[in-house]
Order: structure tokens, then sequence, then C-alpha cells
């Protein structure tokens, strides 16, 4: 597995969060660069705990990652709001919930106040 930090607009779409298997068989994992090594960190966590689960279940990538490209073009248009690991129809939305449940816990701990750090994640998308 790799595990890289990366600028906002270098993600391969409007996410802070990225993972797919390379052509070598690697793990890959991106997280978008922050003003906060904890936020980084949260979301390193909550991305390795999202794929070992839909890994573990048979969830192809290629379905997760053409769902979280339609939604955020949908959600660029004003139709839909929100992650798209919370949506209904998401693959892996079990996945994402438990992960998100693990990421909730990892910040209280690490003394993050989640609602700076989702209203902080949230901007990014006015940033790219």
């Amino acid at each position: 597995m790799e595990i890289r930090t990366i600028p906002h607009s270098e993600q391969r779409y409007e996410t802070c969060g990225d993972y797919w298997v390379d052509e070598n068989g690697v793990q890959q994992v991106r997280i978008s660069e922050l003003n906060d090594w904890r936020y980084e960190v949260l979301i390193a966590v909550h991305e390795i705990v999202e794929l070992s689960l839909a890994r573990q279940r048979n969830i192809d990538e290629d379905e997760i990652t053409n769902f979280d490209v339609n939604f955020e073009q949908a959600k660029g248009k004003g139709e839909c709001f929100g992650e798209a690991g919370d949506h209904v129809h998401a693959p892996y939305r079990k996945e994402h919930f438990f992960a998100t449940n693990i990421e909730r816990l990892f910040a209280a701990e690490l003394g993050v106040d989640w609602f700076e750090y989702e209203r902080y994640v949230d901007a990014l998308g006015s940033k790219k």
C-alpha cells in the first residue's frame, strides 16, 4: 500500500481521499494536502477502513470510482449534495458509514472538532 498526500487540485475527481489498485497490484491511497496533519490522518484512516471493507466484501473499485465521479458531477449541477458514500445508492454505503464512525472516534481522540473539520473539508471543492 502506498499512501501519499497531494495538492487537492491533483485528485482524480472532486474528493479529498481516493484509492485504487494500480497496474502492479499496489493499493494506492491519495489524500489532499490540508492545513492540519490530523485532518490528513483522519482522511487516510477513513480511506483505509473503507477500502479494506470494500475489498473484503468484493465491491469493485471501478464501480465505487464511477459512482463517486457521477455523484460529484451531479453535485456540481446542484442535483445532489453531501458525500457520495452517504447516498442511498452508493455501492459502498455500509462500508463508508463504518469508516466514518471510526474517523469520528479517532477525531475525538486527536482533539479535532468534528464540525470544524467537516466545514474545512466541505469547502475544498470551492478551492479547486
